[in-house]
């Protein structure tokens, strides 16, 4: 992409010998990298093709590093990228402005759980499905649950609002975060507000972080809400004949007052692919078949600890999707039955990719809305020669959509897919949606945020960047 080019051009500050003995002296030298090959790692993510070779990669192992980096780059004007578990789609970890990648991966501990007031303390370089099962050890849960759970970092999560499977019934990350230790871009130590369940003391910093992207400041500790954990659970797949009519479903069943955890929705197309990929890549092949003739499914589960009332619920929905052209719901007899349907589904975006280059869009829109969204993808996919492979969280309204490379050339790649693009987020913001649900911004939709936001949105949001971060160091080239 033309923007991404540009950005790689820049030069940042050099890396003087001084600077990095500096750094050294901080961390320690095993954890200041310059090896190109290893910088290499730190330099790209999941998005795309992308990636950028920083001038060095520091590991620092607690708060006190992290300020002493920091207050030394503010000092040289030296680009700061913070990153997490490498799994983002938005190109919002990776050094556009090269300078340094400051690398959380040693910030890995579970501090505390305290069962009494349902809370956790965590450094954010934990991988979520540790910290998900940690809890679970204690009878407790942690509810979000983005697909790359199993790499992914907490901080990360946070950085991006994730969401995942289960927001449809319990919220997104940033409806768990209760208090943030922050490190400044000046290398000033905050936390921004207590652990308490209610606050109404000034603005509400921590929200402010979540969903900022390392634009604002450097996470080292998060304290979590908890929740008691669900004992049981349904769960059913549920085929349509067409795309629309699924969505025209989802929105139905909510109507109804049934109030499911997951709400999961994918095409024919992505079942497909992640079958082949799941008995050609991962050596576990789905046992599963598709129904003949359906083209879209939707997986609905319900949880809670009286099975009679989850049963009673799964009847209602039922009774619901009959109304629509459905085909025969297989409902999940087993622990076995249900790991494979949430395997399908979990699995979608890295056969996807398996399959082809992608690029990868989170759009969201009202539940109402969904069935003219899709609709209107496939449409602009037509027009503009490009194949879509559509999933997601549409009980939340939020549909992933990826864009297929395939046989298309570089050039067509690079530029009219980039206007298709930009055809269904002007779409989605008419039908009331925006951007994106989790993925973020990044420097994959930064072209296309005025779009979704006026210049005087935009004006706030730099606004708001200039006060945490004067020199503009920390994640530079990412939202505006």
């Amino acid at each position: 992409m033309a923007f991404v080019k540009e950005i790689a051009e820049q030069e940042s500050a050099a890396l003087s010998g001084h600077v990095l003995h500096a750094l050294e002296a901080i961390v320690g030298e095993a954890n200041v990298i310059v090896d190109q090959e290893r910088r290499l790692e730190y330099g790209h993510d999941k998005t795309e093709d992308y990636a950028f070779l920083p001038d060095a990669v520091v590991r620092p192992g607690n708060t006190q590093e992290v300020s002493a980096v920091l207050r030394l780059c503010n000092e040289h004007g030296i680009p700061v990228t913070p990153r997490g578990g490498g799994t983002g789609l938005s190109g919002g970890a990776l050094p556009v402005r090269k300078g340094l990648v400051l690398s959380m991966e040693r910030f890995n501990k579970i501090l505390h759980i305290d069962e009494l007031n349902l809370q956790a303390t965590v450094e954010p370089g934990v991988i979520t499905e540790i910290f998900q099962n940690a809890v679970k050890e204690k009878g407790l849960f942690y509810p979000p649950d983005p697909a790359s759970r199993g790499s992914c970092f907490l901080g990360g999560n946070l950085a991006n609002n994730s969401g995942g499977p289960k927001a449809v019934k319990y919220g997104v990350t940033r409806d768990y975060v209760i208090n943030l230790e922050v490190v400044l871009p000046s290398g000033e130590i905050i936390w921004t507000a207590a652990n308490v369940l209610k606050n109404s003391t000034g603005y509400n910093l921590t929200q402010l972080m979540c969903g900022s992207e390392g634009t604002l400041g450097v996470i080292t500790k998060i304290v979590f809400k908890l929740r008691g954990l669900p004992q049981k659970t349904v769960l059913m797949m549920i085929p349509f004949v067409t795309n629309e009519e699924a969505c025209r479903a989802i929105a139905a069943i909510f109507v109804a007052g049934i109030q499911p955890s997951g709400m999961e929705f994918f095409e024919k197309e992505a079942a497909t692919k992640t079958f082949d990929y799941c008995e050609k890549v991962l050596n576990s092949p789905v046992t599963t078949k598709l129904t003949e003739g359906m083209n879209a499914y939707l997986l609905c589960e319900l949880d809670g600890n009286d099975e009679e009332v989850l049963m009673k619920d799964a009847e209602r929905v039922m009774a619901v999707v009959e109304q629509f052209q459905v085909g025969e719901v297989l409902f999940a007899d087993s622990a076995a039955q249900k790991e494979e349907l949430w395997k399908i589904r979990k699995n979608i975006s890295p056969a996807v990719n398996w399959y082809t280059l992608t690029k990868s869009d989170d759009v969201v829109v009202p539940r109402a809305n969904l069935p003219r969204l899709i609709a209107g993808i496939k449409e602009i996919g037509l027009r503009y020669k490009f194949n879509t492979v559509c999933f997601g969280h549409l009980g939340d309204g939020n549909l992933h959509v990826n864009i297929l490379k395939e046989n298309l050339d570089d050039h067509y790649w690079h530029t009219t897919v980039n206007e298709g693009i930009g055809e269904i987020f002007k779409l989605t913001v008419s039908l009331g949606g925006t951007l994106s649900g989790e993925h973020g911004i990044g420097i994959a939709k930064r072209p296309y945020m005025p779009i979704a936001m006026s210049e005087v949105n935009l004006e706030l949001m730099r606004g708001i960047k200039k006060v945490f971060d004067p020199r503009g160091i920390l994640n530079p080239g990412k939202i505006f």
